[in-house]
Parts: structure tokens; sequence; C-alpha cells
């Protein structure tokens, strides 16, 4: 039986590998070429670089266990010219495809759009509660399409999945409303804030690791400001970098992360609480009262600011993912001696926060989700459980920690990484097994109020707003907003 591809209004965002949705954070360049539907054999879709064992075996028993026979329907945005490069698209179309394959008596029709076009025409669908069987469901719409009774309430499912104990549980924060999970968080997380640091360069300042603290960060500035050298490198002129890059991460180490939940659910969190305001305080006493970072850095972007760390006028800097891929390739191709000397931390903790001091912001933006509708037929909703369950289980984990070092929402025990360089197999270690995790904030709410509190970030570094009134304003905001 053949299946089906449905490719329509293909636009190409072409992005970086890792990227999770940081503010503005990776220059896109986008085309449109509009196509006929087509009807082609799984054959088309990527085969594996590398398939385990471990996911035939799965997918063998998936096809094994699932009784429905008829149409089923998904809606993604993982392209053929997206998953060129992007380890996440390319892994979950490999793995569509073996599921695709296990089940010939199921008819997987995939209506495949870019990014753009996938969010424009998945809320058009929404609005008129003919939302596909299968979809990719956005963090900041899980609370209202809930509460339309748009999504399936996949609680028990999750709960009961036999990958349930392997998977990072905290992906499922934005897609959970009132205790009960809406979607299987899909594709691969990436860090927004990760601490790039030469090892020799803070050897020789006295410290064999970069410090667990700002107080040894600016007893190491000390040494660094003596020779010349921005201890920190950091760029926030386009305004995001604060938020996604900072602040995300040292809020969560003074409010914990229930305060941002919160936020999302509008359940009594508010931009005001002393918490927040105390993050945002000692925020400005880092950036303004301190000599750790470049003068310049509401002036330079990120992208500025990391030259400064390549060119070795930086000892560390504070970027994303994407930048330590930019850092990485740059320095392996023109000075691996630094290359070979590079090392990962997490922020140091502020000597008056009291939640997760080896935490970082990373997070999947969407999840599987499945219509309601779809339950009115039991064998249909056992196969789109299925389906959901394979696409972000162990055969997806295992291709894209094999194929491009990256993680997803299940984790990989004792993963081989021994086709990568040590500095690779480091920064995936850092990622996903030696470091907690926290939420980026602007991946979700609105940027309506992001808008807000950045531009005001940027005045209060400076020392021209008050922590309280940066509060204030963004409160405002995301009550008007939100």
């Amino acid at each position: 039986m053949k299946k089906k591809l449905l490719s329509a209004l293909l636009s190409v965002a072409m992005i970086s590998s890792l990227l999770v949705g940081c503010g503005s954070s990776a220059d896109t360049t986008e085309t449109t070429e509009t196509t006929e539907t087509t009807e082609a054999t799984t054959e088309e879709a990527p085969a594996a670089e590398e398939t385990t064992e471990e996911a035939t075996d799965e997918t063998a028993a998936a096809g094994d266990e699932i009784t429905y026979a008829g149409e089923l329907e998904i809606m993604h945005y993982s392209t053929s010219e997206e998953s060129e490069g992007n380890g996440g698209s390319d892994g979950f179309r490999t793995v569509l495809a073996e599921w695709d394959e296990a089940h010939p008596d199921i008819t997987l029709t995939q209506n495949v759009l870019a990014n753009a076009e996938y969010k424009t025409q998945i809320a058009t669908l929404a609005a008129a509660d003919d939302l596909p069987d299968v979809f990719l469901l956005q963090g900041m719409n899980t609370i209202a399409w809930a509460d339309q009774g748009l999504v399936y309430d996949l609680t028990e499912d999750i709960k009961s999945s036999p990958y349930y104990a392997d998977y990072n549980t905290s992906y499922f924060a934005p897609f959970t409303v009132d205790g009960k999970m809406y979607g299987y968080p899909v594709l691969t997380g990436g860090t927004c804030t990760v601490v790039i640091y030469d090892k020799a360069m803070w050897k020789e300042a006295g410290f064999d690791a970069f410090p667990t603290t700002w107080e040894d960060v600016e007893k190491a500035s000390e040494y660094f400001n003596e020779k010349g050298i921005t201890t920190v490198a950091f760029g926030n002129g386009g305004k995001w970098q604060a938020n996604s890059d900072f602040l995300s991460t040292l809020g969560n180490r003074y409010t914990g992360p229930d305060w941002f939940m919160g936020l999302i659910a509008k359940s009594g969190s508010a931009f005001t609480d002393d918490t927040f305001v105390a993050a945002l305080t000692e925020t400005q006493r880092l950036f303004h009262d301190t000599k750790i970072f470049n003068e310049d850095f509401n002036a330079v972007t990120n992208e500025d600011a990391r030259e400064y760390y390549i060119s070795g006028d930086a000892a560390a800097f504070i970027g994303g993912n994407w930048d330590e891929s930019y850092i990485a390739a740059t320095l392996l191709a023109s000075n691996e001696e630094k290359y070979n000397n590079i090392g990962f931390a997490v922020l140091p903790q502020p000597a008056d926060a009291t939640y997760a001091p080896n935490s970082q912001n990373i997070g999947l933006g969407y999840a599987v989700a499945i219509n309601p509708k779809v339950a009115d037929d039991p064998e249909k909703l056992a196969a789109a459980i299925d389906l959901a369950e394979y696409v972000t289980g162990p055969a997806f984990a295992n291709y894209v920690a094999t194929n491009y070092a990256l993680g997803g929402l299940t984790k990989v025990a004792d993963v081989d990484l021994s086709n990568f360089d040590q500095i690779t197999q480091d920064f995936y270690n850092w990622s996903y097994v030696d470091t907690e995790t926290c939420e980026i904030y602007d991946s979700y709410i609105s940027s309506a109020v992001w808008d807000v509190l950045n531009t005001d970030l940027q005045t209060m570094m400076n020392g021209d707003m008050t922590p309280e009134d940066v509060a204030a304003n963004a409160q405002a905001a995301y009550e008007a907003n939100y």
C-alpha cells in the first residue's frame, strides 16, 4: 500500500541544528516553493546513516502491537530541505519512515510545511477545530488549546509508556496544564546559556576549572584586567541575549521552576515578586558594578562577543549552542591548541540564590499531540499514540546521538560518541548528562512582554533604571498582553 506525502507551500528556513528559539538568535534565509500533492513510497524519506539494533527491534515490536488498519494523518515541519544539516529534522524524518514501514496496513499521510508556514496553518486549523490526527503542538499554545478541547489528554499514556523511565520529564513542562500532559516533546534540545572558557587561561589565573561562584569570577577578573583581557565576553546588542542567554538561567536560581510555570499558567506568579526582582538586582550588579564583562556588552551582538573569545581577548564567553558550534568550528580550523582547551560550565551561583546551582536553560519547543476526535476510534488512537511514542523514543534518541551528538526527550544510556572528537563529546555530556535544565523564558508567554523587558534590561544593565521599575513594566506588559 502506498504512503502519501503531502507537501504544501514549502519554504525553507536554514537554521542551526541545535537552535531552540532563543530570541532572534540565528539569521535565516527563506525561499518559497509550491508543489503538487505527491504520492511516494517510504523510500523517499531520508535513510538513516546508522540505524541501531535497538531501534530496529523496537520498530518490529511496535508493528506487532497495532491492530488498526486505515488512514492516519500527521502534520509537521521537518521538510527534506530542512533536514539537511539539521539533526532533529533528519532524525524525525528517519524514524517516522521506520514507523511507517513497520505498519503496512496504515496509510500515513504527512502534511509537511516549513516552520513559518506550519505555525500559520496549524493556528488556522485550530481556530476551525479541524486539526490533523497527529500534529506538533507549540508550548505557548498548550493552555489555550487544552482549554478549548483541541488536544487529547495523554497523561496516562505518557506515564504508562515503555520509555517513561528514560524520559527527561522536565521537557514536559510547557505541555502540562493542571497536571495533565498533552504531548510528547519532540526533536532535539539545545542550550541558550553555556559558559565557554579557555582552560589554559583560567589555569594561569589560578583556577583548574571555571568558578562555581560569581565571587571567584570577580577575583579572577582582577588578574585578567591587569593583563588587558576581558574576563567574560557577552553581547546584548540585539536586546534578546540578556534574556535568553543569561536571565532565564540566573532567574531560575532565585525563583525556582514553579515561579515561571506560574507565569505561563497565570496562577499567581508576577514579575514583581521579590525573588525575580532579586535576580534583576544581581544581573545589574554583575554587569554594571563589576569589571567582569566587556564594557561594550550592550553595543555588540553575541556574534561580536564570541570573536573576543576566539581572538584571546576574552577568557570566557556566554552564549548559546549555536555560538558553541561556531566557536568550535572556527578554532578547529584556525587554532587547534585553543580548540583543545575549550571548556564548558554553567553560570556561577550568586551568593544569595538558593536553587539549582548546576542548571542551564534548555528546552523542546514542540510536542507530538493528538486530536481528541481520534479517540472515537480506539484502535486508531492506539496507533497515533504508538507513533508519538516511537518518534520521540529510543529510536530517535539513538539516531541523533549517534549521528549528531544531540539529545531529545528520551535519555540514551552509554551513548557511543566515539566517532566524535573530545570537545564534541564534552559538549554532549555537558548539555544532556552532567547538568540540570530549566526553561527558556522567551520560548513562552508573548513577544509583547519580552520586547518591554528586553529593552528595559539594557537600560538597567547600564545602571540607568532600577530593577523594581523593570519588574513593574514587565508585569504591566504581561497583564496587558497575556
